[in-house]
């Protein structure tokens, strides 16, 4: 397809087109088309990687802060200035609709600008010395070295800006690996800095299979830092790993965000609100509220207002005008989709729009909506990662706090009240890393993303972001 790329991989400032370890397809979601062939990564071209980054975060940890911020800089411009080409080549290979897929390449500048603006800003401390034998103490932040980024598909230019854009601006070297179903999109990323003059080394991209590249690179000494996005399952083998190696990791795992709506909210515009919020990128997303917990006061206003609004999305080709929501990744999430309903529906649950998957080519699913779903059904457990949301109703806030805290995972939670003391306590005791009140929107450029519990260690973006990328060296003079 014309406005699709041809793929390759980037190791020390070169495209290679054919590479050891074959190809892949790539598909449209939205068609079950092949878009075009993988080249994937064997283990010379890992190596040629390691190399590359090894070498080229000499050079560029050397480089002032404010010279690493203009060649940043630079490339943030080339991005926006080819925001409507990624983004058609974004929809075109994850399926979501065009507008969101600008406004994700458009943000990802954003989060990289700060991060590399943060990077001026790492100024580290002098100590006062406790003898007249020791002039002075210094506590510098250095580059931590090589860091190993590993992507998934839900946001193919956000969750690898925020990555990317930390590493560099921090002064380290990073060799990127995308999801292989959405290469193209960190492709053009990548072709950003390139274009801008980046030095050969300090960004590489890698696809392949999965566990082959990441335990390949974990295990590589040169390798500092580990960054992933993903499962829980995974997050815990590569942390296992990098704990062998005494490795920098960072994790963001997912969640299974519960929504708290307390008899005082506008539950008319509150579901309106969370209809959009739930079926952006079709619910995929790790912060996309799922558990919805409403008071029994407002529980049917709320649930007839959501279900109509679910069921008027319009859901199609990313690339129509009138998509509201694409399709999902791939047909094993479809697949996935049905199971949870279909579990749900036979603990007791009611169907209140949707649960089957739109009979048509690509891996389409209705926007669905299951109400009364007990805590035994599988989806009270597991993250749908689709658009699949569930109204439960509560009439003692304790047991309903208590309810979306059971989880294991603490990424992202919601409430909703007008109640400014009540917001303050139920703030302070929902278990997760990120919390919005009387809004879905937590996560900003400036601000730290990440979770607690099972969703993760560290944060990226915000301060918090570059901070991860940085060791701590005292250097003591004496007289």
């Amino acid at each position: 397809m014309s406005d699709y790329p041809q793929l390759a991989l980037y190791i020390d400032g070169q495209w290679l087109r054919q590479s050891s370890a074959g190809t892949r397809p790539v598909l449209n979601p939205a068609t079950g088309a092949v878009l075009a062939e993988l080249p994937l990564a064997g283990g010379q071209e890992i190596a040629a990687a390691v190399r590359a980054a090894r070498g080229g975060c000499e050079v560029w940890r050397r480089l002032p802060a404010q010279a690493r911020g203009e060649i940043i800089n630079r490339a943030m411009r080339l991005l926006r200035e080819r925001a409507e080409t990624i983004a058609t080549v974004m929809t075109l290979e994850q399926g979501k609709p065009l507008a969101e897929s600008k406004r994700e390449v458009l943000l990802s500048a954003e989060i990289i600008e700060f991060l590399a603006e943060e990077g001026k800003r790492a100024y580290g401390r002098l100590v006062p010395p406790r003898s007249e034998n020791v002039l002075a103490q210094a506590v510098l932040p250095v580059p931590v070295g090589p860091a190993a980024l590993f992507t998934p598909w839900n946001f193919p230019m956000n969750l690898p800006a925020r990555k990317v854009g930390a590493a560099l601006a921090a002064g380290c070297s990073a060799i990127l690996k995308p999801a292989e179903e959405t290469p193209g999109t960190a492709m053009e990323l990548v072709r950003a800095f390139h274009d801008a003059g980046l030095p050969p080394g300090v960004l590489n991209l890698v696809c392949g299979d999965p566990p082959f590249v990441s335990e390949t690179l974990i295990a590589d000494p040169a390798i500092r830092k580990v960054s992933f996005t993903g499962s829980i399952s995974v997050g815990k083998h590569l942390g296992e790993l990098c704990a062998r190696g005494v490795k920098r990791f960072t994790a963001e795992l997912g969640g299974h965000a519960p929504v708290l709506v307390l008899a005082d909210a506008d539950a008319s515009s509150v579901a309106k609100l969370s209809v959009s919020a739930k079926f952006r990128n079709a619910g995929q997303v790790c912060t996309s509220p799922t558990r919805f917990l409403v008071h029994q006061a407002r529980v049917a206003e709320f649930a007839e207002i959501f279900a109509r609004g679910a069921q008027a999305l319009q859901v199609g080709d990313g690339l129509a005008a009138e998509t509201a929501m694409g399709p999902v990744i791939h047909a094993r999430r479809v697949a996935e989709l049905h199971a949870l309903v279909d579990d749900a529906l036979a603990h007791g649950a009611k169907l209140l729009c949707g649960g089957r998957a739109l009979p048509r080519a690509g891996f389409f699913f209705q926007p669905t909506v299951l109400a009364e779903v007990p805590a035994t059904a599988r989806i009270m457990q597991q993250e749908p990662f689709g658009p699949i949301a569930v109204i439960n109703a509560w009439q003692d806030l304790d047991a309903a706090l208590a309810a979306a805290n059971s989880l294991p995972y603490g990424l992202a939670a919601y409430l909703f009240t007008r109640d400014l003391v009540a917001a303050h306590r139920l703030a302070d005791r929902l278990e997760a890393g990120m919390v919005g009140v009387n809004h879905f929107g937590v996560s900003q450029p400036e601000t730290p993303f990440g979770g607690v519990k099972e969703s993760g260690l560290g944060s990226e973006s915000g301060p918090e972001g570059l901070h991860a990328y940085l060791d701590t060296k005292l250097v003591s003079f004496g007289a």
